[in-house]
């Protein structure tokens, strides 16, 4: 791990962001100038306890709507923004102060990260694990580049969970012809999924017997894959943890999530939507894996629940997840805050839920009936009482994009419930 990551000591910057050049020089860039990072008389960062303060400059690698969810925190809360994101239209480089237009890999580009930023994170785990070590040479990155390597490769991940005493699925690394025919028969059937570059269903195939395994291999161009066996699911649910890099943690209610076509598609987070005993373990065993890898941000870390009801973990994220968009509308402190503390180095409070709360994810489809696309009906939706909308400002729906999302949020369980299927209803989502 970096020096960062093993530090236990809050994250600084060793030296002030130098105030950067004119809007148009260097790799791409794209937004107006930034006003200048917050400043002592030495030219260090301003701090307090070795927190970096609002007023300084902090960096995004991607640009997404993770990127732009965390943009508008740290906007909130008075600091300048810097993304770097090859897409011109990118979700937070629209929003961000300054955008850096330029591949994760370009050394200028980076180097002008680095110059302009107290601190840099990430809004998706498949940002180059060389760019963030090239970075966390200059500045404090979090999460830093061992952690994001690991939670890149499944196999890599999958070790970590093992070695952290918290229960996966049986699996079987598939590397080579002689891995794939050594494969136990009692994996069968399973999903075959790359190691490497899967998320939302993505480079994940469904196989009964070993004959449709070897073509599944050979269809994903016989890239290295993981085989989990195919377990008999009850529900599925997830944990989204803050942890600073003195090691203090806290963590949000455990959400309750329902995925179709290997997509999220809605979260609960309230009293009834999971038993409390599977709540304590869950906590317990993110807990246990963002220690392990003494992780500075804000993680999920997704599990499966049984039939039987026990619980085994599925995959982790090294940074803010879908389901916790809740967060910002029924708690005091978002996931993008907690996200926000961790880097900066001030202090992480343990957040409170006060409503009960459904997330409707909003995918491109909804804009297509037929022909070219029409808005959904946002005036039917937002009449709902408790109806917040929140759209990513990408250009261009298509199907299957995540184009924003709808939080609800009520009185009661009662409340948010009926609410929330009405809107479904509005929409023309599937009822749940």
């Amino acid at each position: 791990m970096s020096a960062h990551e093993r530090s236990e000591g809050p994250l600084r910057a060793s030296s002030a962001p130098s105030e950067p050049g004119p809007a148009g020089s260097g790799s791409g860039l794209s937004s107006p100038t930034l006003a200048p990072s917050a400043t002592t008389d030495d030219g260090e960062a301003a701090s307090a306890g070795g927190a970096i303060l609002p007023g300084a400059t902090l960096g995004v690698l991607g640009g997404g709507q993770l990127g732009r969810m965390f943009v508008q925190a740290a906007q909130s809360m008075g600091y300048f923004t810097v993304v770097l994101d090859p897409d011109a239209a990118s979700p937070a480089g629209l929003v961000s102060h300054h955008h850096i237009h330029a591949d994760y890999l370009d050394p200028q580009a980076l180097a002008q990260l680095a110059q302009q930023c107290a601190a840099i994170t990430t809004e998706f785990e498949n940002v180059p694990a060389p760019a963030l070590r090239q970075l966390a040479a200059r500045r404090p990155v979090a999460p830093g580049a061992a952690v994001v390597a690991i939670a890149q490769d499944r196999a890599r991940e999958k070790a970590h969970f093992v070695a952290c005493g918290v229960p996966c699925a049986p699996h079987a690394v598939v590397e080579t012809a002689a891995q794939l025919e050594a494969v136990p028969g009692a994996l069968l059937p399973g999903i075959l999924k790359t190691a490497r570059l899967g998320y939302d269903g993505k480079g994940q195939i469904r196989v009964a017997t070993r004959v449709e395994l070897a073509a599944a291999w050979a269809g994903l161009g016989g890239v290295p894959c993981v085989l989990e066996k195919m377990l008999p699911l009850k529900m599925e649910c997830s944990v989204i943890v803050a942890r600073g890099a003195d090691g203090a943690m806290v963590h949000f209610p455990v959400q309750r999530n329902l995925h179709r076509d290997g997509i999220l598609a809605v979260t609960e987070v309230h009293e009834e939507n999971v038993p409390q005993a599977l709540c304590e373990s869950a906590i317990i065993a993110t807990k246990k894996i963002a220690d392990g890898l003494r992780y500075v941000g804000v993680m999920c870390v997704e599990f499966f629940v049984l039939q039987d009801d026990t619980l085994v973990v599925n995959e982790m994220a090294p940074r803010p997840h879908n389901s916790g968009h809740y967060t910002i509308d029924a708690c005091d402190l978002s996931q993008f805050d907690l996200q926000l503390r961790a880097l900066t180095g001030l202090p992480l409070v343990a957040p409170r839920q006060h409503s009960p709360a459904i997330m409707l994810n909003l995918l491109g489809d909804l804009w297509f009936g037929s022909g070219e696309p029409v808005p959904p009906p946002w005036p039917d939706v937002l009449a709902l009482p408790g109806a917040r909308l929140h759209l990513y400002g990408k250009e261009r729906p298509r199907p299957a994009r995540k184009m924003g999302h709808l939080s609800i949020t009520a009185a009661t369980v009662a409340q948010v419930r009926a609410t929330a299927r009405e809107a479904a209803r509005l929409l023309g989502l599937d009822a749940f």
